[in-house]
């Protein structure tokens, strides 16, 4: 069966887990945030709204998950399209794209099997380090073959 490909995902079970690990985060620094997780095909797999988190930040958590799916951090993203000022123009006219932090893909023995986005705390830095907090959880529950 050389036409059928053989991929990895990530379970709801470590999708939730990641959610509560960013959640948590979020409360050790006083803050509230929107948490998504999302499977290797861009489908919502776990998600989580805290109490007080501005609205519009829920689509920007799911869109930072989503454009992390490309295999990079959302950051990353932002560094490489802001020297050209096409892909600068039009990357964020896509739709699902968010070019700024809090977003990274679930990567296990070189393979992306989700990815988190977090959105919602004053600054990008509080999302960037609830999204690590859920991807240390991911260490800790994967046993890489």
């Amino acid at each position: 069966m050389s036409n059928i490909v053989k991929k990895h995902t990530i379970s709801s079970e470590l999708a939730q887990k990641m959610v509560n690990a960013a959640v948590a985060k979020a409360r050790e620094l006083g803050v509230t945030e929107n948490v998504a997780i999302l499977d290797d095909g861009g489908n919502l797999k776990a998600f989580s709204r805290m109490d007080g988190t501005p609205i519009p930040t829920i689509e920007m958590a799911q869109n930072k998950a989503y454009t992390a799916l490309f295999g990079v951090s959302t950051q990353d993203f932002f560094n490489f399209i802001q020297g050209d000022p096409s892909l600068l123009a039009g990357v964020p006219t896509l739709a699902r794209m968010a070019a700024w932090g809090g977003g990274f893909p679930i990567e296990v023995d070189g393979e992306i099997v989700g990815a988190v986005g977090v959105s919602g705390a004053p600054t990008v830095q509080n999302d960037v380090d609830c999204a690590r907090a859920a991807l240390a959880v991911v260490s800790d529950e994967v046993q890489v073959a």
